[in-house]
């Protein structure tokens, strides 16, 4: 026996994989873990994280004399979100908790969302944290970060040359 028998795909046999992987422990080892989590997805279903894939979702941008960071935070009010800054380091926390009942005739709805974020972002030297500002509209929140003369002062533009 070679390994490339070991592994389905390696193989290049004119049999359908059905055929070609049953006596395959291995393969079909990998058909039934397929399976099971197949199984436990369908039943399942999708999730609804507050943030998609459990993370919010951020840009940063630097523009002539600051960096404005963005970040998603849907459902959220502006008495749950806090923003610091230390050193070279942005740091986001915040918590959405939505709770809503109903009840009308012949049945009873309770439902409750509950999720928190904490977001640390690295910033660029040469930021000026003591003059930061946020605004949050719209489940978006925007801090700009005005940069330090001395930063702006020290970039130096590189002329780029064909090879």
């Amino acid at each position: 026996m070679q390994i490339k028998d070991l592994i389905p795909w390696a193989r290049r046999d004119s049999a359908p994989a059905t055929e070609r992987d049953s006596d395959n422990p291995i393969a079909t080892l990998q058909r039934e873990m397929n399976n099971v989590f197949e199984r436990f997805w369908n039943r399942v279903g999708h999730l609804d994280w507050p943030w998609g894939s459990g993370e919010a979702k951020s840009d940063m941008v630097e523009t002539d004399n600051a960096i404005e960071v963005s970040i998603e935070l849907p459902g959220m009010e502006i008495k749950d979100i806090e923003v610091t800054v230390n050193d070279d380091m942005l740091t986001v926390k915040g918590e959405k908790r939505i709770e809503r009942q109903e009840e009308k005739k012949g049945y009873y709805l309770s439902e409750r969302s509950y999720g928190a974020i904490y977001r640390t972002i690295p910033l660029p030297p040469g930021v000026d944290g003591a003059k930061a500002e946020a605004t949050f509209r719209n489940g978006v929140l925007t801090i700009r970060l005005p940069q330090t003369p001395e930063a702006k002062a020290k970039v130096k533009r590189i002329e780029v040359k064909g090879g």
